[in-house]
Parts: C-alpha cells; sequence; structure tokens
C-alpha cells in the first residue's frame, strides 16, 4: 500500500530531532539509520536518513545540509485533550526552543508545532458570534493555550 512519508530537511541534526520527537510522542519508535557513502555530497559515514514514527504517522528526517530551514508555512498541530497534555508538550517542545503567540512555538531544531486543546475548535465555531469572537480575542492574548481561559472568555 502507498504511503504518505513526512520528510523533515536538517542540516546536521536529523538523528538528534527523530530522537526527541520518539522521546515525546506515544507510539513512537526510531527507524533505519542510513549513511552516507564514498559518492558524498556529505562526509562518508555520517547519517543521512534516519526514519521514525510519531503516532503512527511515518517520518524521514534527512541531514541534506545548511541551505533550507523551517518556517511556519508548515506547521505540526497536537491536538491535545486535556491542559494536562497542553502543558506537556509545550513544555516539552519549547524545551530549547522559543514560544510563539496562539499556541505556535518552535523546538530546538526549528521545526513549527501548534498545540492546541481540541476544546479551542469547539469554542471557536459555536454558533453565538460575540461568545466565539471573544473566545478569539483571549486565544490572541496567549502563547501557550489555557482551556479555562478560553472557556471563561465564552462564558
Amino acid at each position: 500500500m502507498d504511503k504518505l512519508v513526512t520528510c523533515l530537511w536538517f542540516d546536521t541534526e536529523g538523528e538528534d530531532a527523530a530522537r526527541f520527537y520518539s522521546s515525546i510522542f506515544p507510539d513512537s519508535k526510531l527507524g533505519e539509520i542510513t549513511r552516507y557513502g564514498s559518492a558524498g555530497p556529505r562526509e562518508e559515514g555520517t547519517v543521512m536518513t534516519v526514519g521514525f514514527e510519531l503516532m503512527g504517522q511515518e517520518f524521514v528526517a534527512l541531514n541534506g545540509g545548511p541551505e533550507y530551514t523551517f518556517n511556519q508555512a508548515i506547521s505540526f498541530q497536537i491536538m491535545c485533550e486535556s491542559q494536562e497534555e497542553v502543558d506537556r508538550y509545550w513544555e516539552q517542545l519549547t524545551d530549547g526552543g522559543e514560544e510563539g503567540p496562539c499556541g505556535w512555538l518552535k523546538d530546538r531544531f526549528g521545526v513549527p508545532w501548534q498545540v492546541v486543546p481540541k476544546a479551542l475548535p469547539r469554542l471557536l465555531q459555536q454558533p453565538d458570534a460575540e461568545k466565539s469572537q471573544r473566545v478569539m480575542q483571549a486565544m490572541m492574548g496567549m502563547k501557550k493555550l489555557v482551556i479555562e481561559d478560553l472557556e471563561n472568555a465564552a462564558a
């Protein structure tokens, strides 16, 4: 069966990133590591790719060089059941990274993430437009999203 596999381009940190992500998410594991050979273009024996799986989704980390970097045009969204999940993912992914607005962050490798409580879409999509806009305004003032504050804004 054909699969959709996400390839993440790193300079040299692919293996570190794969190990980091695999330590954070449930049902995750490292896969095959391939190394550059004598044909290059990087030094023979250095890690070229690392396969890994996060929550059933397959990824490849490619150590392709410094030519490309990550930006917010593509991010990974983590939909969280509880504030405890939001807090845990936020703390782990911002360690060595940077916080952004509205639940966005960049991890230590520069990969953008959105840590989102499942309550947020429900609160934003409610039929009462005034409540929805209060939730939006509350969210716009946050870095890490706080469910209780979003629900209070809707009340």
